[in-house]
C-alpha cells in the first residue's frame, strides 16, 4: 500500500475501492438479481395488503389509499434528490467518476418519484380540500424540488463539454439541497393544509397499525425499485461510455 493511501481514513479508502467502473459493474452485477427480486416482492406485497386489506378512513374512506403511493413518493422525492447532492459532493470533492454516473442517473429517477407525489398529492387533495391545488409551504416546495431536478438534467446536458456541465449540475444539486429539510419541517415552520408527519412523530405514530405496516412495507419497496433502476441505469451510462471508447479507437486506428 502507498503512503498515501495509508494515510487515508478508512471511509474514504471504502468510497475509493468504487471508483473504478469495471469493480463497480462486478458488484451491480451480483446484487441487482438479489435487489430486484426484492423489489417485485415488498412492491407486491405492500400494494396488495395496501388496496384489499387495509380499512377505509373514518373521515376520507376509501381515498385515503392513495397514501400508499403518495407517501412513499413523496419520501422517495426527498431520499433521490439527498442521493443525487451526495454523489455531486463525491464528484466534485474526490473526483468520483462512479458518483458522477451515480448523480447522473438518479436525477430522473427522482423526478419521476416527485412528479408521482405532485400527482397523487392533486388527486387526494381534490376530494379533501375541494381543489385540486393550494400553493400550501409544503406542495409549494415539492414543486420547486421538481423544478429542481428538471434543472439538474438540463444543466447536466446544457454543454458541449460533458465533464463541464456535470459540474455544473452538481453545484446546482448541493446549493438545492437545503430545500429537502423545508420540505421536512414546512408544516411545523408555517401554517398549512398539509397534514403534519403522522409517521415519524417521536413516540407513537399518529396512524394505525393496519394502515402503517402496509405503508412501511410499500415504502421499502418503492427504496428498492429506486436502487434497481439506480444500477441499471448506471450499468447502462458506464457501458455507453466503453463503447463509445472501443468505437473512437477503432476509427483512430484506421
Amino acid at each position: 500500500m502507498s503512503s498515501e493511501a495509508a494515510t487515508q481514513p478508512s471511509g474514504s479508502r471504502s468510497l475509493h475501492r468504487f471508483a473504478n467502473p469495471g469493480r463497480f459493474l462486478r458488484l451491480a452485477d451480483a446484487v441487482l438479481p438479489w435487489v430486484a427480486a426484492a423489489t417485485i416482492l415488498t412492491l407486491g406485497a405492500g400494494i396488495i395488503w395496501a388496496l384489499f386489506f387495509t380499512p377505509p378512513d373514518y373521515q376520507q374512506g376509501q381515498t385515503v389509499k392513495i397514501m400508499y403511493v403518495h407517501v412513499p413518493s413523496a419520501w422517495m422525492a426527498m431520499f433521490a434528490y439527498t442521493t443525487v447532492a451526495a454523489a455531486s459532493a463525491a464528484a466534485l470533492i474526490w473526483r468520483h467518476p462512479v458518483a458522477d454516473i451515480a448523480a447522473h442517473a438518479a436525477s430522473p429517477i427522482g423526478a419521476g418519484f416527485t412528479f408521482l407525489a405532485l400527482a397523487t398529492g392533486s388527486l387526494w387533495g381534490k376530494p379533501m380540500w375541494g381543489t385540486w391545488w393550494v400553493w400550501d409551504a409544503r406542495l409549494t416546495s415539492v414543486l420547486v424540488l421538481f423544478f429542481l431536478y428538471i434543472g439538474h438534467m438540463a444543466i447536466a446536458n446544457a454543454f458541449e463539454d460533458a465533464g463541464r456541465g456535470r459540474r455544473a449540475a452538481a453545484i446546482l444539486a448541493l446549493v438545492g439541497v437545503i430545500n429537502v429539510p423545508i420540505i421536512k419541517f414546512s408544516v411545523d415552520w408555517w401554517h398549512t393544509l398539509h397534514q403534519p408527519a403522522s409517521v415519524s412523530q417521536i413516540g407513537a405514530p399518529a396512524i394505525h397499525s393496519s394502515m402503517l405496516w402496509p405503508l412501511l412495507i410499500t415504502a421499502l419497496g418503492f427504496k428498492l425499485f429506486f436502487v434497481t433502476v439506480l444500477l441499471l441505469r448506471m450499468k447502462s451510462d458506464i457501458l455507453a461510455v466503453r463503447i463509445k471508447t472501443l468505437r473512437m479507437m477503432s476509427l483512430g486506428e484506421r
